[in-house]
């Protein structure tokens, strides 16, 4: 588990008490219902305060500012949504977990739209929330499984880009639609669509290309102990240079 991750699941809460912790709870179940409710224009600091019931130095005590209670909102809700959901993908094919994750992703988009909004940034002037950062985070060793398996045919960054701007267009045009009207199938084509862009159909250890190579071994790179920093260096930039498919390389000449 990574430090964010710690950070999520329960860090934040250093330094608080027990009753500090129910305390902290019970605020963020009532902006949650508030935000729910009655949209982002109605969180705020004082509003929150009033439904739980609590003075606002309190909430600020806890939370510091508004900011750091909408980065707990948004942290709060996301785990609760995942517990509901029981997630447990570690161990299945990369692939799979591929699809498994870009499924929650728009279920919980769906679900949870206000949610969605705040994590995302579109409430706080593009400034994605620490979960989102930490959901970017999962995605990227979801990518780095599949270099390291010898499935992905465009670098790391690329695919992880790709993901996120397709999974987060697809929950805003699905949100945009009238629920009655949506199309159950067009998240799965479009996943589809984005896995046969990104992931190879054999191991790269059976394939010729040098490009998908390249990326296998880039992701690699880290268990080289033989290699100076310097020269890491070196080689992670030559790989990133081999790693562009050859249609995209001529299109740059």
């Amino acid at each position: 588990m990574t430090q964010q991750e710690h950070r999520i699941t329960g860090a934040t809460k250093a330094g608080v008490g027990h009753d500090s912790a129910g305390l902290r709870e019970r605020i963020l179940v009532a902006a949650i219902d508030l935000l729910a409710r009655e949209g982002a224009e109605a969180l705020t600091t004082r509003a929150v305060a009033a439904i739980a019931g609590i003075q606002a130095p309190t909430l600020y005590r806890l939370f510091s500012n508004k900011s750091g209670l909408m980065d707990a909102v948004a942290e709060h809700g996301f785990l609760t949504y995942l517990q509901t959901k029981q997630v447990r993908v570690s161990g299945r094919d990369p692939v799979e977990n591929l699809r498994a994750g870009w499924d929650l992703h728009i279920d919980f988009g769906l679900s949870n739209p206000a949610l969605f909004a705040l994590m995302s940034g579109t409430l706080r002037s593009g400034v994605p929330s620490p979960a989102a950062a930490a959901g970017v985070q999962h995605l990227k060793r979801q990518i780095n499984a599949l270099a390291l398996a010898g499935r992905l045919r465009i670098s790391e960054q690329r695919a992880v880009d790709l993901i996120s701007a397709a999974g987060r267009g697809m929950v805003l045009t699905l949100l945009e639609m009238p629920e009655d009207r949506r199309d159950p199938e067009l998240s799965d084509i479009a996943r589809e669509a984005v896995i046969s862009a990104i992931v190879t159909e054999l191991p790269t250890a059976k394939a010729s290309g040098l490009s998908e190579v390249s990326i296998t071994l880039r992701a690699l790179l880290p268990e080289a102990q033989l290699l100076t920093p310097g020269e890491r260096v070196l080689l992670m930039e030559w790989l990133d240079r081999f790693a562009i498919s050859p249609e995209r390389r001529e299109r740059m000449t």
